[in-house]
Parts: structure tokens; C-alpha cells; sequence
């Protein structure tokens, strides 16, 4: 099924936040892409991408858009067409743990695969992923969404121009916020190692990939250090309850669930991260869930284990080094990087750039504008729609130039990251492999 023409059609397989976020891209987009299938165990995330799908292609004038639902992406493989696929490419959009088998059961049908960062939660399964696209010589591409974003335009820019000389030096810092990091991170699904991945693979290898991306250097070792260091039950107040709902501290607890989602809900509507709270859309029901489910514990008696804080030091190739800080006692916020080079030096702030040259002293400041928050509510800053652009380009051109986070570099950062786990675990410098 090679598209003749710029509408590009699209398979989903999971239909979470993620997956609605890229799915609300193609419904805006109807004259360049078609979502014409969706795979998900769960009938209401399901139904809602289907229908969305739906009301687009019929308001742009497309009579009785079908769209395929099923439960699993084992199904998209069964009802592939002759040529052993139902769409042009397929989003893998699914938890984590569960990248490896979908891309590598439907990369050899044909598709051109888009996967949600990270690849996977081992080397191993990572390698496999990269073997299987490169074997069937899909087309592909990994959600590394910062790659995509304005501002990263404007930071690559910069170092390309050389006005930075070479390269030393790069500091980069990730601010969580404290809401968010209680949100995902301790109350919801990447809160365990077991059933997601380190915190580092999960929230931040969009950070070390983003170092790789804009040096143009690869990751050679690391050395880390993080740790558990606040929401564990040694900090729990005296007289806290274990839900929120039911705890005389909570009009004071800076991680209060009633009022981070009662107040989204009642300023911003059920969207995220109200919307993987619930299905429900009224406070009653959002009250319902606090009082039963997961985000309505205490971020003191979570069963998370995933680290608050840590530091990664990097050596990059030629020798320069970087240094990356994930913590999440901070306002949830662009991230902040000053790079330094021979010849001048660059201070962002996610949305502008200020850029020093030791030559004649000068300063100038760089504005990519703003392009939205850096949360799933908003666009991460312009990335969301970016890959999305970006991927579908590719797919209706056949030019794989538009993808800017490919396998091989992706394999490359999400090394670096095993290999910053391997330290901080064992209180050591590790080497980062090419492969």
C-alpha cells in the first residue's frame, strides 16, 4: 500500500495519552494523513480515537469512513491486506515494556513504524528493534519529540553556525515539577522499574538523546548518580492518611491530588492529566477515582521506586563532556542548557537563546517563539506536531531526511542511558557502546 498521494493512511496501535495525542494530529490534518485502524484492549480509549477519526474524514468530505478497531496489534497483523498491511505506517503507542514485539512482528509486513520513546526497556530489546526495521529496511523513526521542537531548531542552528567554536562543554537540566513527578512518577504507571523502566529511560532519554542531537557528538561514558530521596514512607508526615481524600494534612500538601485535578478540571476541562485519571469528565467522577484508585494515594505509601533526582556526567566523543540534572523539586518548566565552545558560549531557556562570542564580545539574543508548554497537554513545546509533520513527510515522500531520530542514533542515546543506570547502580564510570 505505497502512497500515491499526500494523504498518508495510519495505523495505531495504543490508544493512551500518547496515542490520543497523535491521533488528534491526523484528525486536524485530514488532507495529509488518514487514521484508518486502532488497536487497544480497552473499548473506551479505543472508540474515542475511532470516532474522532471518524467525524474528521467525514467532514472532509469522505463517505462512510470505516476505521478498524481491535484489541491487539497481533490483530492488525491478521488483517493485513495483500500486500500484509492495512495502512502506509503504524504508531506504536503502547506502555514501555510493550515496543519490542509490535515493531518487530510489523515492521517485515511493510510498515513504515513510528515508536514511542524508549524503545525499549533493554539493550537487548532495543538492538532487536533496530535488527528487525533495518532488516526490513522500513522506514522508521522514534518519538524523540524535543528533537522536533522550534527551539531546538534555533539551539542546532547556533552550534552549526559555528559561532561556538567547538564544542566543550554542555550543561543541561531537566526540571520534572513537583505535581508532575508525584503525577507520573509516583502515583502512575512509570512509577515502578519492574513494570515500566528507570526514570532516567522513561522521562529523560529525550534529554541525553537531545545532547547527542544538538553536539552532533556521541555519549562515550558516563558516570551517575540518583536516588529515591523524598517520596519514600521514612518522609511521611506525622498524622497523614494514605489517601488524600480522607487526610487532615492535604490543604497543605504540596502534592495534593484533589487540587492538581480537581482544579485542571474546573480551570481546563478533563484534559491532561485529568484524562488517564479517569474516564469520567465531572468532578463526581474524578472524586470516584481519587477515593479508589492509584492517583489518590499518598506520594508516601506509593508502591513506586523510580529515583526524584539524579546526575548524569558524560564524556562525548573528541573529548568534550556534558553534564544532565533531572530532579523533580521544581516548577514544571522548559529545560534549561548552557553549551560552551572555544569561540563563545550559549545560555537557553527553552523558548530563547542568548548567545555570547568571545571574538568581539558581542551578545545576541535568538527567539524561537512559544510554541506551547512542555507537558502532553500542550504540544511538549511544539514536538508533538513536529514528529507527526515531520514522520508523515517522509511517509508520502518516500524521503527518509525528514526523520531527524532514527534507529541508529536512537540506539546510540538509549545506550548511553543503560549505561548511566549500570553507574548509578554500581557506583561506577562505564563505557557507552557504538551498537
Amino acid at each position: 500500500m505505497t502512497p500515491t498521494s499526500q494523504v498518508v493512511t495510519v495505523a495505531l496501535v495504543g490508544a493512551g495519552n500518547r496515542g490520543q495525542t497523535y491521533a488528534r494530529w491526523i484528525a486536524a490534518h485530514p488532507d495529509r494523513a488518514r487514521l484508518v485502524a486502532v488497536a487497544d484492549p480497552r473499548p473506551h480509549q479505543r472508540s474515542l480515537v475511532a470516532d474522532q477519526a471518524r467525524e474528521s474524514r467525514a467532514a472532509a468530505g469522505e463517505h462512510e469512513p470505516r476505521v478498524l478497531e481491535v484489541e491487539t496489534w497481533r490483530d492488525l497483523v491478521a488483517a493485513g491486506d495483500d500486500a500484509g498491511r492495512v495502512a502506509d505506517m503504524v504508531i506504536v503507542a503502547t506502555q514501555d515494556r510493550e515496543h519490542r514485539d509490535p515493531v518487530v512482528a510489523l515492521a517485515p509486513q511493510g510498515y513504515a513504524v513510528l515508536v514511542e520513546k524508549p524503545l525499549a526497556p533493554s539493550p537487548q530489546e532495543c538492538r532487536d528493534v533496530v535488527d528487525a526495521v533495518e532488516a526490513a529496511g522500513t522506514l522508521f523513526g522514534v518519538c524523540h519529540v524535543m528533537r522536533y521542537m522550534p527551539y531546538t531548531d534555533l539551539v542546532k542552528r547556533v552550534v552549526d553556525s559555528g559561532v561556538l567554536g567547538e564544542v566543550v562543554n554542555v550543561q543541561h537540566l531537566e526540571p520534572v515539577g513537583w505535581w508532575h513527578d508525584a503525577h507520573s512518577y509516583v502515583r502512575g504507571p512509570w512509577r515502578s522499574e519492574a513494570t515500566s523502566s528507570p526514570m532516567l529511560l522513561a522521562k529523560s532519554s529525550h534529554d541525553l538523546d537531545w545532547i547527542r542531537y544538538v553536539t552532533g557528538k556521541r555519549i562515550t561514558s558516563v558516570a551517575s548518580f540518583g536516588s529515591l530521596k523524598h517520596f519514600r514512607p521514612e518522609e511521611r508526615p506525622d498524622g497523614a492518611a494514605d489517601r488524600c481524600l480522607d487526610c487532615p494534612l492535604e490543604p497543605t500538601c504540596p502534592y495534593s491530588a484533589p487540587r492538581l485535578y480537581l482544579t485542571t478540571l474546573r480551570e481546563q476541562g478533563p484534559i491532561w492529566p485529568v484524562s488517564v485519571v479517569t474516564d469520567a469528565t465531572d468532578e463526581a467522577g474524578v472524586l470516584d477515582a481519587l477515593r479508589t484508585g492509584d492517583y489518590g494515594r499518598c506520594v508516601y505509601t506509593s508502591d513506586n521506586d523510580v529515583v526524584d533526582h539524579q546526575v548524569v556526567a558524560m564524556e562525548l566523543e573528541g573529548g568534550s563532556a556534558a553534564t544532565f540534572t533531572m530532579t523533580a523539586f521544581s516548577e514544571q518548566d522548559h529545560r534549561k542548557t548552557q553549551i560552551f565552545g572555544t569561540h563563545g558560549c550559549l545560555d537557553g531557556d527553552g523558548e530563547k537563546v542568548r548567545v555570547t562570542d568571545f571574538r568581539d564580545g558581542s551578545v545576541t539574543v535568538h527567539d524561537a517563539g512559544h510554541h506551547g508548554a512542555t507537558n502532553a497537554a500542550d504540544d511538549h513545546g511544539g514536538g508533538d506536531s513536529g514528529v507527526m509533520d515531520a514522520f508523515v513527510r517522509a511517509v508520502a515522500t518516500g524521503d527518509p531526511s525528514h526523520v531527524r531520530s532514527g534507529a541508529v542514533e536512537s540506539l546510540q542515546s538509549h545506550l548511553a542511558v543503560f549505561a548511566a543506570e549500570e553507574s548509578r547502580h554500581h557506583r561506577s564510570v562505564v563505557e557507552v557502546p557504538a551498537r
